[in-house]
């Protein structure tokens, strides 16, 4: 006698027999329902940005629930918080000389928590620090952001200086989570609290992205024109929207599918951090076999 079905299991198993294409699509409908009943709901949109904000603090309000509890940080990237801390601190700065508000205070609290996470993984924790899996080099995510914010950066009034770090710290926050993800690909299991974490990342940057996607269609484009000419207003957009939907989306999906499932401890195919590496792929210009493309294209 064959077990009934979930309507839940049915609808993943149908999900998981489309192809590619069809993946794609559903995935851009979800985002866009989600977007139009984000708009319908949420009547002030720049509450958007601090509900982002306050969910990435209660990611990293995890990661120290669980330093506390479990006094390990096994599956845990150091690079991918030390560029966190990295571009936090460029945006306070950045926020404290051009637009002081709640944004400022938020920004702080979370820096604080943050450097207490890498101070922990460094010092208190290190003996379970997985530095053979955490071998992304990080110069791979610094270098062409900084070489990227001094092309395309803010032409507001303010100091130039400024109008770069403000434009270093975007791009910079759109792929900090990368070693993270490299991480979890290299160990291919991911237990509870890092997947908590990393989820709430996505959460966030989807609240941030569906901020400034809404933003820009409430003033019809007139906030565009208030960021700056040239390149760096679209910019800004596709940064929010590589982050969320080509870097934490397949992580999110797995997430939910193992939640749903009863799973605590998250398995990950080899094909979650395909997105990265044809991110790669587009960023550095790397010369791939075609072995490699192959595998890329089956996954």
């Amino acid at each position: 006698m064959k077990a009934t079905k979930t309507p839940i299991h049915a609808v993943t198993t149908w999900l998981r027999r489309q192809p590619p294409k069809m993946k794609v699509f559903l995935a851009v409908l979800s985002g866009i329902v989600a977007l139009l009943f984000l708009r319908m709901v949420v009547h002030d949109h720049d509450n958007l940005f601090v509900a982002a904000e306050f969910v990435h603090a209660l990611g990293i309000s995890l990661l120290i629930y669980k330093f506390a509890q479990e006094k390990t940080c096994a599956g845990l990237s150091l690079k991918s918080q030390e560029l966190t801390a990295m571009f936090l601190a460029v945006r306070l700065y950045c926020s404290f000389v051009m637009e002081y508000d709640i944004h400022t205070l938020l920004d702080t609290a979370t820096l604080g928590t943050n450097l207490w996470v890498i101070y922990m993984m460094r010092f208190k924790l290190n003996s379970s620090y997985m530095n053979n899996k955490d071998n992304l080099a990080i110069y791979y995510v610094v270098i062409p952001c900084f070489v990227l914010s001094l092309l395309i950066h803010p032409t507001t009034r303010h100091h130039t200086v400024n109008r770069i770090l403000w434009a270093f710290c975007v791009y910079l926050e759109a792929v900090s989570v990368l070693p993270q993800l490299w991480v979890m690909q290299n160990t291919k299991i991911v237990e509870p609290f890092t997947a908590h974490y990393v989820f709430a990342l996505g959460v966030s940057r989807f609240l941030s992205c569906a901020h400034w996607v809404l933003q820009v269609l409430d003033t019809r484009g007139r906030l565009l024109t208030a960021l700056g000419y040239g390149l760096w207003p679209s910019t800004v957009l596709v940064s929010e929207i590589v982050q969320t939907f080509f870097i934490l989306a397949d992580f999110c999906y797995y997430y939910v599918k193992s939640l749903v499932g009863g799973q605590l401890v998250i398995r990950l195919p080899s094909g979650v951090i395909c997105s990265f590496l044809l991110l790669r792929i587009l960023l550095y210009n790397i010369t791939i076999s075609p072995s490699l493309l192959g595998l890329l294209v089956d996954v």
